[in-house]
């Protein structure tokens, strides 16, 4: 982590990191496609439910990237017993979580799908998909946690192997389960909360077995104390930020594409999922760096962290620009592959996603940045620019602009959104780089 070269170093712990965050985002791309079939009300309940798949997601990524980028740095400073307390408590303390947002959603299920959009045509399906995924939210919780530390130990093999198993057994399970057994929306739901189970207790060997540098311990409970687990949290306080934010934001997205009927809502769950497949790749290399970033900050390798933060951005954008490129080309074959047999959704959809993909390259310094932050303890910063994607810059815009443009409004939120974050990265990337070098020459005062 603090000798090879960078080059090499972030692509060799990025590479299944990309290939676990692409595994994610296939979780939901397949439940959309194969639910996709049943039709557009149908279609459109999955993107409803994401709202809820968001507030799992943050929940996990918080406490896993909070524990995880402590346990990173406690291991770079050689102190091993705290770093499995670390990821002890984050362990627990998200299989806890889990069962008490289970409980609340199972309970009010109904009531909180309506709230989260859903139209009268679109409730029932989303009762039956959102149940059992309530269901597995302890495993779910617990999955992204691991996965987390264990990238964030430079593992991340270990945490490809667990979630790319899951996503591929989802992939094989949902025409089974909905086509097969009949059982529609639920059978999308019940493919997931297998698949999340399945990943869950691949992930959970990794510590039982030793393949990870900081353990699970059943005995470090004894020694949680509040101001370890507000650490882990406010650590992790930017994921929340980020991911908190984005089911918010699907939540107010359905309610403005509600108002033009289900296709509307169908066609943006749609452009949803696949430019979340997009943004994986580049979240994916942005989080293989990140553990080389907290490693070498609590290292004082400083100009290697500035080296790191540089080379990130540069091959970041690189990648997200030709997957953009790519897909704007295909975009229309893409949405049809979906749902072919619904003109609106078609014509929505592929607007939507040609207008995301412009302005998605833009995410390179975006991601990278917000990683460099995150990992060297500069919360305010990174929970800020965490907050501006989906809170500060796209909340106002999905409220507004479809008053004044329509369902254009509706498709441009987003992009008009991702330009507004690019200048608050561009300020705070530089500022970072700069501080690098001022440390380094604070630790090196001959160079």
């Amino acid at each position: 982590m603090t000798q090879t070269p960078v080059s090499s170093l972030i692509p060799r712990l990025a590479v299944p990191t990309i290939v676990s965050m692409l595994v994610s985002s296939i979780y939901n791309m397949a439940d959309t496609y194969f639910v996709s079939q049943i039709g557009t009300s149908a279609s459109a309940a999955v993107g409803v439910v994401f709202s809820i798949m968001a507030i799992i997601q943050a929940v996990g990524f918080t406490i896993g990237m909070g524990g995880g980028i402590l346990a990173s740095r406690s291991l770079g400073a050689k102190d091993k017993d705290r770093a499995d307390t670390l990821v002890t408590l984050s362990f627990f303390f998200s299989l806890l979580f889990g069962v008490i947002l289970a409980i609340l959603g199972i309970v009010f299920n109904k009531g909180l799908m309506r709230m989260l959009g859903a139209t009268e045509t679109i409730l029932p399906f989303a009762e039956a998909y959102s149940r059992y995924i309530f269901i597995a939210c302890p495993f779910m919780i617990g999955s992204y946690v691991m996965n987390n530390i264990l990238r964030s130990e430079g593992k991340a093999f270990y945490a490809m192997v667990g979630i790319t198993t899951g996503g591929v057994l989802n992939i094989a399970l949902d025409p089974l389960f909905i086509f097969v057994f009949g059982l529609g929306t639920s059978g999308a739901a019940i493919a997931t909360a297998i698949s999340q189970f399945i990943s869950f207790i691949i992930l959970l060997m990794a510590f039982i077995t030793g393949k990870s540098e900081a353990d699970i311990v059943v005995s470090k409970i004894k020694h949680f104390q509040p101001s370890m687990l507000s650490a882990i949290i406010k650590t992790g306080l930017p994921s929340l930020a980020r991911q908190g934010l984005a089911s918010i934001a699907t939540i107010l997205l359905n309610l403005s594409a509600a108002v033009y009927g289900d296709a509307a809502i169908a066609a943006m769950s749609i452009t949803g999922r696949v430019t979340f497949f997009i943004f994986s790749a580049l979240l994916g290399f942005g989080q293989g760096f990140q553990p080389v970033c907290a490693y070498n900050w609590g290292a004082g390798k400083y100009d290697r962290v500035r080296k790191a933060t540089v080379f990130t951005a540069q091959v970041g954008t690189i990648i997200i620009t030709i997957l953009s490129l790519l897909t704007y080309i295909l975009t229309p074959s893409i949405i049809k592959a979906f749902i072919s047999d619904d003109p609106m959704v078609i014509e929505v959809g592929t607007r939507a996603l040609r207008a995301q993909c412009l302005l998605l390259p833009f995410c390179g310094i975006n991601v990278t940045t917000n990683m460099a932050l995150q990992g060297t303890s500069h919360v305010a910063s990174a929970t800020f620019l965490a907050m501006c994607r989906q809170g500060i810059f796209y909340i106002p815009s999905i409220l507004i602009l479809p008053r004044v443009l329509g369902i254009t409004g509706v498709e441009i939120a987003q992009p008009a959104a991702d330009v507004l974050t690019f200048t608050c990265s561009i300020f705070l990337f530089t500022s970072f780089l700069r501080e690098c070098k001022n440390k380094n020459k604070e630790n090196n005062p001959v160079e």
